[in-house]
């Protein structure tokens, strides 16, 4: 359900000595009561005006798990599931009535005894059909034996409990990347499913894609060099509409990395918010967290690794809006919400990690959306799990997963604007066209070729889509000829795409020379990107052709590189470098040296929210961000030497030297955590091509001797053995106050730099200058306050270094240390390794603000740390790093 995050242990922070910054203003003005709030859990919402929220209940509190799925049945009653655990059921007052539910625990078939397992483990709950569907996202277990897989339950006796239970279907794939959401359909007929890439679909009946899949990508395939998503496989994360039964199933679309919900509008469209690997973080081939209009057919270009499709490909479709980080977990649609009519059209996008609901108001846009995002609710924490709009017209919204404390929120409008019904946007022409095509996707029918073959030239990118889609359904001996013989230049292009996934080898030749024939200079851009693409299918599903083709499509696309457009030079670079054209290495290598990356690079896309923004909301991912901000890669140059990587021709040794020196400066930079990996696969792909008795030379001149044994990490980076623990301050205290004498001092001190104290802290003239000098800390604080701190971050936050939390007019906030203030505005600085950067916040645009309740120190900081290690570690702290401190003295 929520993407991993494995991140690098964060700031170390005693008291007022172990935190951020200096000297900052000291606020006066704080948040007035919102609403007449005065509940811990609601005040630290921040809601949109004349929106109230009422806390209804604490699962976590009662013993009852952390509840991550939600949905109402026929009689308004709430059923929701714990993650790890069983299925709850609840009778919610009406708004006014009061805020404490009563709850029942369902014991599924106890009556009859058809089931003595029971029910639970849902990432996904759907009342519909006189049924109970509950999507279990399991690995058996002796604890909790059902597998994941869709299950209906029904109540046959008219009891008012559930005791048949009918296994719909099993699915291979478990975790937070498993089967999620079910949601019905528009017309209330059937059934829609989503799963993350690491579920397997099994067979389908049938496919509105062909299912012909393959990673499509000639950039060297470097899978996650940590092992994550290694084994999933095309088609990734998944969309199906399936009947009540379970008996039908129909792949409606693919190619997600995770999407956990999904949501219909008024007007029938689905959407799915999709997340990000983070892992990936400064390379070329990441991508943030999207929102996509889920079209039949559709492909969304997740593959693991670096085979990620760029969102500028034909073959697939762009998201409607790049949201940037985050864990997406639900979706909904605010259609039956009774909120004000600006929301009619809006869907509520919940990210766990940073705790923000993202607004996305929908508006037509040719034959899809345009998506505008705002922040609608956020809080600080606040682990959006699941959601879903009541029969009252209320949200309603959960928090917790990962056995994190969980809460059951109620919001609701009680402002002065109209929450009547408003008329459904009308459907634009272009719409009716796009779902006029997709009649032909899923099955063979003798009108398709003739009805979808003039829009593959129509100039929206979807309606082109749609009408490719729909005659690769056809047998492709209807149309090949067709395909072969079209003049138009984008209908050609895009039947070749066509033609590349459908037909066979040997048409290969065919196919390049009639793509040869399109004027390459007279097309746009994006024209440009759409043929590049038909080359790498071709290459990619055909194979490279022979000598004499080979030099012909070379001589065809390289006078056009390099070119001013950063994904055309990427096409190019894919399909000159697999051709071995003349030149291509120089000049690629010319492109890798370029001092600045071209402004339109797309490395991921622009998001609707910036990195810096989200630092001071999370602080387990937020300084991680705020590190690899400050010491981005070129994610462009990144592309070039990757492809490069593969070059076994039209090298010379001034070439290579200036080539492996260019990985050397690499490893400086810092993505996220798997970037140091990616980067050496490459440089170790690019020494394979090198003669032999050069590889020792070329090796230690790119960095080799800077790499870990695994190369997944700096050698100089020393990392804890562990096994950790779960430190309180019940256990690691008398671990510390039994002695510390005998200490190692080098454990202690890379212990200090493992867990990252020096990028912020001096220690004796050494570390980082954002912070206060650590030295005297063993003369000031006692080891229980050091450990208090330490493990318990939000006990104490002194108001001098508090991070604040400004709401704006217009709803949206800003979290940040307030570092100066004039008349007229507010200084902000977002990211604590560069705080010399700050946003300016004008007084005027400001509603309130206040400080924030929780410490940007991570607070499971030293969980990673055995028994000996934290001692030393605690031991350099008191000592002050002074090797000759006793603690140190040899037992």
């Amino acid at each position: 359900m929520y993407p991993k995050h494995q991140s690098i242990p964060k700031l170390l922070a005693v008291g007022a000595l172990f935190v951020l910054g200096a000297s900052f203003t000291i606020l006066n003005k704080t948040e007035p009561a919102v609403n007449g709030r005065d509940d811990p859990k609601t005040e630290k919402l921040k809601l949109q005006p004349g929106f109230k929220a009422e806390h209804l209940y604490s699962p976590s509190e009662n013993n009852q798990g952390s509840w991550v799925s939600m949905t109402f049945d026929d009689k308004g009653r709430m059923i929701v599931s714990d993650q790890y655990g069983g299925l709850f059921r609840l009778k919610i007052p009406a708004i006014g009535a009061g805020t404490t539910p009563s709850i029942e625990k369902l014991e599924i078939g106890k009556a009859v005894g058809t089931d003595t397992v029971g029910m639970g483990y849902a990432q996904g709950l759907l009342y519909a059909f006189n049924s109970l569907y509950v999507m279990i996202n399991n690995r058996s277990n002796p604890k909790f034996s059902r597998g994941s897989g869709l299950y209906r339950l029904q109540d046959t006796n008219n009891d008012d409990q559930f005791d048949k239970v009918t296994v719909l279907r099993t699915f291979k794939g478990e975790g937070e990347h498993g089967p999620h959401s079910i949601v019905l359909s528009p017309d209330k007929q059937s059934l829609f499913v989503v799963a993350g890439n690491f579920t397997q679909p099994g067979t389908m009946d049938t496919y509105r894609l062909p299912p012909v899949w393959q990673d499509d990508n000639l950039l060297p395939m470097i899978k996650d060099p940590r092992g994550h998503d290694a084994e999933p496989k095309v088609p990734a994360g998944w969309i199906a509409n399936i009947d009540p039964e379970g008996k039908k199933w129909e792949m409606v679309a693919s190619g997600f990395r995770n999407p956990y919900d999904i949501a219909f509008n008024e007007a029938g469209d689905l959407f799915t918010y999709d997340s990000d690997m983070e892992w990936d973080f400064g390379l070329p081939w990441y991508r943030p967290t999207r929102i996509a209009h889920v079209t039949s057919g559709l492909e969304f270009g997740w593959r693991t690794g670096t085979a990620k499709w760029s969102a500028t490909w034909p073959d697939n479709l762009p998201a409607i809006v790049n949201i940037g980080q985050g864990s997406p977990t639900n979706l909904i649609h605010l259609k039956d919400a009774k909120f004000p009519a600006k929301y009619k059209r809006t869907l509520l996008a919940f990210d766990w990690s940073f705790g923000i609901m993202h607004a996305i108001n929908l508006k037509p846009s040719g034959a899809t959306y345009a998506g505008e995002r705002e922040e609608f609710l956020s809080g600080i924490p606040l682990p959006l799990t699941d959601g879903a709009i009541g029969p009252d017209g209320a949200l309603y919204f959960l928090t917790g997963g990962r056995r994190l404390e969980s809460d059951l929120y109620r919001v609701y409008y009680d402002g002065p604007e109209s929450t009547a019904p408003v008329a459904a946007a009308p459907i634009n022409k272009d719409h009716e066209l796009r779902r006029s095509l997709e009649r032909f996707h899923g099955a063979p029918n003798s009108a398709a070729v003739a009805t979808a073959w003039p829009y593959l030239k129509h100039p929206d990118r979807h309606i082109r889509y749609a009408a490719r889609v729909a005659v690769e359904n056809q047998p492709v001996a209807e149309w090949q000829d067709k395909a072969l013989n079209e003049k138009d230049p984008i209908a050609l292009t895009n039947a070749m795409i066509a033609l590349a996934r459908e037909g066979k080898p040997d048409q290969k030749s065919a196919i390049f020379k009639a793509l040869m024939s399109i004027n390459y200079k007279a097309l746009s851009e994006s024209q440009q990107i759409d043929i590049l693409r038909a080359f790498e299918l071709v290459l990619l599903r055909m194979g490279v052709p022979d000598a004499a083709q080979s030099a012909q499509v070379s001589a065809y696309l390289n006078p056009f590189y390099p070119a001013a457009n950063a994904d055309i030079n990427r096409g190019l670079s894919k399909v000159l470098v697999t051709l071995e054209a003349p030149g291509v290495v120089a000049k690629t290598l010319a492109l890798l040296e370029a001092k600045e990356v071209p402004a339109n690079t797309t490395a991921g896309g622009a998001t609707a929210t910036a990195s810096a923004e989200l630092i001071m909301r999370n602080p387990q991912y937020g300084l991680d961000i705020a590190d690899m901000l400050k010491h981005m890669p070129p994610a462009q140059q990144t592309f070039y030497a990757t492809m490069l990587s593969v070059a076994k021709s039209g090298w010379t040794p001034e070439l290579h030297e200036k080539y492996f020196k260019w990985f050397n400066k690499a490893f400086s930079y810092k993505g996220g955590r798997s970037y140091i990996g990616f980067i050496e696969r490459a440089r170790k792909m690019a020494l394979k091509n090198v003669p032999e008795n050069k590889v020792a030379y070329y090796d230690k001149l790119s960095g080799g001797e800077l790499l870990s044994k695994n190369g997944n990490d700096l050698v100089k980076l020393v990392y804890p053995k562990g096994p950790g623990k779960n430190w309180k301050l019940d256990n690691a205290l008398p671990l510390v106050e039994a002695g510390l004498s005998g200490r190692n001092f080098e454990q202690g001190k890379n212990m200090y730099n493992a867990i990252t104290c020096n990028r912020c802290h001096s220690m004796r003239g050494e570390g980082g200058s954002i912070g206060p000098d650590l030295t005297q800390l063993g003369t000031r604080f006692s080891a229980k306050d050091m450990l208090e701190a330490i493990i318990e971050p939000n006990k104490t936050i002194s108001d001098q270094y508090a991070a604040t939390h400004f709401t704006l007019k217009n709803g949206q906030t800003v979290v940040g240390r307030l570092t100066n203030e004039d008349a007229n505005n507010y200084y902000v600085s977002q990211n604590p390794y560069e705080p010399e950067t700050v946003m300016k916040l004008a007084k005027k645009n400001v509603a309130s603000h206040k400080y924030s309740p929780v410490s940007i120190m991570y607070g499971n900081l030293i969980n990673s740390l055995s028994e000996e290690e934290l001692k030393d570690l605690m031991a350099y702290l008191m000592a002050g790093g002074n090797e000759k401190n006793p603690m140190f003295t040899a037992k």
